[in-house]
């Protein structure tokens, strides 16, 4: 005689099973409106802070769709252990309720969606598309309190080297701590120059890719290649910039040249990181010649 436990006769295509899980997801969303509005905001402030958000949330919905179609195949089941996983999201944005940083309800929200997606694609869906769901942490704002230092670093990193490669150049410059002087004007090399939203952005992808690879050189390389990468591409977009001072001056800065070259340290390093963590191509079959 087979006995079958409740957890087991939890379907997503029962009636009453579809009404609680929508029910449940559009509380949710009524909850976590304002944090998804807050994280949005963020993503779309500028392109020297988050903006690596949307690219990489893009990416990820692009491998989740990937992922469940390869497993289309799979029979549709639904995990109801996804309850369990949405209490510690709930928690979270209760604390953040009392606190009012957003950030820990973000991360709540993230944290909800393998939930869902038990309760929704079950197990084994769950499992092939969990990687990409837990990259959408790397999304999340870093409070500028953990990264000051990590920002100093990166601006002492492009001054000195900028100045190196202007004196290479032949072109007179004076630095001092993260201060370039040439002759039409002096660049501060800022936090938002420092080039840290593209070493975050190039990490990000750098896990994504590398988790998609199969060849495990690649792995490597991707993952080694990924920050010094992102730390030379900004050093050639500040010394772009400090050369456009020097040429034209210090209305440069103004005009939508500087957030142009913001872009193009996104445009540049993520497409290599790309094409270096792409698969090898499948060698040809072998073709026997008759003697």
């Amino acid at each position: 005689m087979k006995t079958s436990s409740s957890m087991d006769n939890f379907s997503p295509g029962d009636n009453s099973s579809q009404w609680l899980l929508w029910f449940i997801i559009g509380q949710f969303v009524f909850l976590f409106a304002p944090t998804f509005l807050w994280l949005w905001e963020r993503w779309t402030m500028s392109v020297w802070q988050n903006g690596h958000g949307i690219l990489v949330s893009g990416l990820v919905v692009y491998l989740i769709y990937r992922e469940l179609k390869k497993h289309r195949s799979l029979p549709p089941n639904s995990n109801p252990w996804g309850f369990a996983i949405l209490v510690p999201p709930l928690l979270l944005h209760m604390l953040d309720s009392g606190m009012h940083s957003q950030l820990l309800a973000a991360a709540g929200l993230i944290l909800s969606l393998p939930g869902f997606s038990l309760l929704f694609f079950g197990s084994d869906r769950t499992k092939a598309i969990l990687f990409p769901l837990a990259i959408l942490l790397l999304t999340l704002p870093i409070p500028l309190v953990f990264t000051e230092s990590i920002h100093l670093i990166l601006r002492h990193i492009a001054t000195q080297s900028v100045a190196w490669l202007l004196k290479l150049f032949g072109v007179p410059v004076f630095s001092t701590g993260t201060l370039l002087e040439v002759e039409n004007g002096s660049l501060m090399v800022a936090d938002a120059c420092s080039g840290f939203a593209t070493l975050y952005a190039a990490v990000t992808i750098a896990i994504l890719t590398a988790y998609f690879c199969h060849d495990i050189r690649r792995k490597i390389l991707v993952l080694l290649i990924a920050a010094p990468l992102a730390i030379a591409v900004n050093i050639m977009r500040v010394l772009l910039l400090t050369l456009m001072v020097n040429w034209f001056g210090l209305d440069v800065l103004a005009t939508s040249a500087h957030e142009i070259s913001g872009l193009l340290t996104f445009m540049i390093a993520l497409p290599i990181i790309f094409f270096l963590g792409q698969n090898p191509a499948p060698a040809p079959p072998a073709t026997h010649k008759p003697l």
